[in-house]
């Protein structure tokens, strides 16, 4: 059982105390689904950690077993779960801008920041029309509020610190991601000509994968490693935030792997002129 599981298990079996020791009487979980207006399945699994709550869900769970100060308790419980998995249908029922802001306050307060990206431009380095049609694409399939130039926005103002002299930026992609259409070829173009003008920043190291080069390890997932100390790793479902110092230390091997495979300077502006070329002219 992961972390998490395990986790969402104790918060499963904290409700169910809370049900069944209830102050004016123990409640069936069919007593209790009716007093919420739920279906008895649901009750079922959130006390069988088959489901995460949300925070209404416990407030009303704490109010309907007579206990409503448990709320308070049941709120820190739910944090811990979230803090290592934040699913994307939590974090963008409110759209993208609250999640890129969550991201800006993290690049704000760190110094070093390693990211490796093997599907797409990497976020630090889209240009706004680029970051638009990635920002679509994820609302459509997490049919999410389309906040779309709110969080243009916000992934712009993170940009900043590439221009900030106190910071690094250690960035790796997979030739791939170059090619990728997520948006129409004459975007594309134009984003590719900002990734080879990112080559030889001071603030930034950018590497290129390329297709041919030998990995000792899949490039699999993309991930964003904030001062050593927190692991952001993306998937289609979740966000996973990853925080214990061994964990921590296995994607900075695993970024440390991938570098060994890249190119920098100008075999990295040659591979990307490369991908500028095959689109044509625009």
């Amino acid at each position: 059982m992961t972390d998490f599981q395990q986790a969402r298990a104790g918060l499963g079996a904290r409700l169910r105390e809370l049900r069944t020791s209830r102050p004016g009487g123990r409640l069936t979980g069919t007593q209790l689904a009716e007093r919420l207006g739920w279906p008895q399945s649901k009750v079922s699994k959130l006390e069988r950690g088959r489901q995460t709550a949300t925070l209404d869900d416990l407030q009303q769970w704490a109010e309907a077993t007579d206990q409503p100060e448990a709320f308070g308790e049941l709120r820190s419980l739910l944090h811990g779960i979230e803090s290592h998995q934040r699913s994307w249908r939590r974090q963008l029922s409110s759209g993208h801008k609250p999640v890129q802001e969550i991201h800006n306050r993290q690049h704000a307060d760190s110094t070093v920041v390693h990211g490796w990206q093997n599907a797409m431009i990497v976020g630090l380095l889209q240009t706004p029309d680029y970051a638009r049609h990635v920002f679509n694409c994820y609302a459509e399939l997490h049919r999410s509020p389309k906040d779309i130039e709110d969080a243009v926005r916000a992934r712009m103002q993170r940009q900043q610190g590439i221009y900030d002299h106190r910071k690094k930026y250690h960035i790796l992609m997979w030739e791939a991601a170059l090619y990728s259409l997520i948006c129409p070829p004459s975007i594309l173009a134009v984003q590719l000509d900002r990734v080879a003008g990112a080559v030889g920043m001071d603030t930034v190291e950018l590497g290129i994968v390329p297709l041919a080069a030998p990995v000792k390890i899949p490039p699999a997932s993309g991930f964003v490693l904030y001062d050593e100390r927190l692991a952001v790793v993306e998937t289609w479902h979740a966000e996973l935030w990853i925080d214990d110092p061994d964990s921590v230390a296995t994607y900075l091997r695993t970024w440390q792997t991938l570098h060994k495979s890249a190119v920098y300077g100008a075999e990295a502006h040659h591979i990307i002129s490369r991908a500028r070329h095959a689109i044509g002219p625009h």
